[in-house]
């Protein structure tokens, strides 16, 4: 991988030298130009992130599929979640490698990108020939996966306040 030091990846903090080696040799590099959807909301996945150049804006629609509010004047407005750029080497579609769900979120390049990729299986595969590095990397997506469900939670509350006091105004 073109000279990239694995240990400056947040997900990759607290390994071992030899154990960034083992790591690198399940990731690919893969370049997209600005523009491109990456991953798409409500399709399928089973590859894992992590940016290395470039900027991505992550969005989600702000309707269920198939409905649409004549009121916002549009068919499927989409919400801004995140801007995000490379020098936080940022992990994207890491539910993926857990499990065989959907993507909750659209990824765009802002810019051309580039990325470090592995799959399902690659991961898998890694985890079970060196589980110390398996049990490592599990860990550190299982946090990353629980502060993301931390700011969801948080965010719902702000929401469904937000909600009763107008409900609360209106009435």
């Amino acid at each position: 991988m073109s000279g990239l030091d694995l240990s400056c990846i947040p997900v990759f903090e607290g390994l071992s030298e030899a154990e960034l080696g083992k790591v690198a040799e399940i990731f690919r590099e893969e370049a997209h130009p600005a523009g491109t959807v990456v991953m798409a909301e409500g399709h399928t996945g089973n590859s894992m992130y992590v940016l290395v150049r470039g900027q991505v804006q992550i969005s989600k629609a702000m309707l269920l599929e198939g409905m649409s509010v004549p009121l916002l004047n549009m068919e499927s407005p989409r919400k801004v979640l995140a801007t995000l750029k490379h020098d936080a080497h940022p992990v994207l579609g890491e539910v993926a490698v857990i499990d065989d769900e959907v993507r909750s979120a659209t990824v765009r390049t802002v810019t051309d990108c580039a990325f470090l990729v592995t799959t399902r299986e690659q991961f898998f595969n890694l985890v079970r020939r060196e589980p110390d590095i398996g049990v490592k990397l599990l860990l550190t997506l299982g946090r990353r996966m629980a502060a993301t469900i931390r700011r969801a939670n948080a965010e719902v509350v702000k929401l469904t306040t937000a909600l009763a006091l107008s409900l609360r105004k209106n009435t």
